[in-house]
């Protein structure tokens, strides 16, 4: 949604009627690029100012958000100036997306002084700006050139006419002459967005390319109405094409809760994707490394598999040692093999090295390679333990659904994962923790199929809760044979005849909530809950059933 000047002095026309006369209680930064003001005037206001180059705006909220344990360098100046101020004024210069609000504050000697704080809404160029009430700069969210302390805070310069100055219709009508009205009125006029201008043309069924003096009044007449009904609840905000636009229409919510909710969304999506994204780029890269580790043990594993070999040409050398000079240095050597009815067998040698040298050599490679087996036998098994679990903690982040199922994850690995610093050290942006829920049960994914209401864990965790704790002995219990997946569980706490429908129902979920969705012929097993069990050392996800019966889902 462009935040444009329309949007800017619609929102602004709503402040001035609830918040003037209010006063600053508390000020916060949750982000660097976010001051959150609470004030109170006949009741508790939160404004939101941002400075985010692709959410940049101020309006009204009442969400919530998680604030830095120690407060920045702005914020704290701001609670410095601000804290106790009333707002006396706000406003802008006409359709621009500079907002000036205006205080009136005691200063140190208690005398009464004006603050000024400038809300630039310019994309990259976003900045929040307190002044005094000279416009000379006190600090600044951002240091740019223009806005460094003790320098006069500047207005940008205006290129474009204004709308709202126009004398009359025939002004507008010799403006909007053009071939292309959508890029000339946003070229001409301060304030003007093509979203804004695109969904009044189509509202008014007015070709861009083809628009007649007729046309264009009746535009005149729609944008005047528009600006006349500003803070009254005539204006609306509707969705236009893949975005949003201000408009005519009678509505109950203000264009400020509208804002809040249409960012907060987005916001939340962004935050989301982010999130996902980060954790998922550096869990596949531990998946490598740890599959990576798994060919390097498998190879070794080969090499041990020739470690009787060795033996074998130890024993042969150190039984026919007599027959040949014990310190001559050969390049390789014929014997009879009395393991394979005494036939010839040739035994490379190392030249450097005399007869009995090369004896022990051979000996102590068996006897390394036989010690290592042991070993690296049973690291090939921990090693595919924890390839299996980080696969499946993949299989969740590419399922997940929102921002606290990362929550969730990014936890569940943070426990569960042996080299969790390592795997967890370069995630910068690293989503919170604190809200989790104690209760994993309550984000339970439900569908009811015929009458009966089957649940689906989301990830390994919920995956335990559910099949270990919340479920009931008769319920029936669905998993993908041998694929990643989720856990889904019917209840069925009566022990009731199931119909063949509702278990192949089930079965389709367990399949398309795993790794085989794709897939076109996919084993399910299912089986009573009762027979689910889990090892104390298994991992989040991990369990045993037996007393099963497997669905082929096509």
């Amino acid at each position: 949604m462009a935040f444009d000047g329309i949007t800017t002095k619609a929102v602004i026309s709503e402040l001035q009627q609830l918040l003037i006369g209010g006063k600053i209680n508390k000020i916060f930064n949750p982000t660097k690029n976010e001051i959150i003001l609470n004030l109170y005037n006949q009741a508790n206001y939160t404004l939101l100012l941002s400075a985010n180059p692709d959410y940049c705006r101020l309006h009204l909220t009442t969400h919530t958000k998680p604030n830095p344990q120690n407060a920045p360098h702005f914020c704290m100046l701001l609670r410095k100036y601000l804290t106790g101020a009333k707002i006396i004024a706000i406003s802008n210069y006409d359709l621009e997306r500079t907002v000036q609000i205006k205080f009136e504050c005691y200063n140190e000697l208690n005398d009464l002084v004006i603050r000024k704080l400038f809300i630039q809404i310019m994309s990259r160029q976003s900045n929040i700006v307190l002044t005094n009430d000279k416009n000379i700069i006190i600090d600044s969210l951002k240091h740019f050139d223009n806005s460094l302390p003790a320098h006069p805070f500047e207005f940008a310069p205006i290129a474009k006419k204004s709308f709202l100055a126009l004398q009359n219709k025939n002004a507008f009508l010799n403006l909007a002459k053009s071939q292309d009205l959508i890029t000339n009125l946003t070229n001409t006029f301060i304030g003007f967005s093509k979203s804004f201008v695109c969904s009044i043309l189509e509202d008014l069924h007015i070709d861009s390319a083809n628009a007649s003096i007729d046309d264009l009044t009746r535009l005149y007449d729609h944008l005047q109405s528009i600006f006349i009904n500003l803070g009254t609840n005539h204006l609306a905000i509707k969705q236009f094409a893949n975005d949003y636009a201000i408009c005519l229409a009678d509505s109950n919510t203000s264009i400020n809760h509208t804002l809040d909710e249409f960012y907060f969304a987005k916001e939340q999506k962004s935050t989301f994707l982010t999130s996902r994204n980060n954790l998922l780029r550096i869990v596949s890269g531990y998946l490598k490394k740890v599959s990576k580790k798994l060919e390097n043990i498998t190879h070794k594993l080969q090499e041990c598999e020739h470690m009787d070999t060795y033996k074998i040409y130890g024993e042969l050398l150190t039984a026919n040692l007599y027959q040949c000079n014990p310190h001559e240095n050969l390049s390789e050597i014929t014997l009879n093999n009395y393991y394979n009815n005494n036939a010839p067998l040739t035994i490379p040698l190392d030249p450097k090295i005399n007869l009995q040298k090369n004896i022990e050599k051979y000996f102590k490679k068996y006897n390394k390679l036989k010690n290592a087996l042991m070993i690296v036998t049973q690291q090939k098994k921990e090693t595919e333990q924890e390839l299996d679990y980080i696969e499946s903690i993949v299989f969740s982040l590419e399922n997940a659904k929102s921002t606290q199922d990362i929550v969730d994850i990014y936890a569940e690995i943070s426990e569960n994962i042996t080299t969790k610093k390592e795997l967890l050290k370069k995630q910068k942006n690293k989503p919170n923790t604190k809200k989790k829920p104690k209760e994993n049960g309550v984000a339970l994914q439900s569908e009811t199929i015929e009458g009966f209401t089957v649940y689906i864990g989301k990830n390994n965790v919920q995956n335990d809760y559910l099949s270990l704790k919340f479920a009931h002995k008769n319920d029936l219990w669905f998993h993908t044979q041998k694929i990643h997946g989720s856990h889904v569980l019917l209840r069925n706490p009566d022990n009731l005849e199931v119909p063949e429908s509702v278990l192949l129902k089930c079965a389709t979920l367990a399949k398309e909530n795993s790794k085989g969705k794709n897939s076109t012929h996919v084993p399910v097993d299912f089986c009573q809950a009762k027979y689910v069990k889990k090892s104390p050392v298994a991992r989040p996800g991990l369990v045993i059933y037996t007393n099963y019966k497997t669905i082929f889902v096509k």
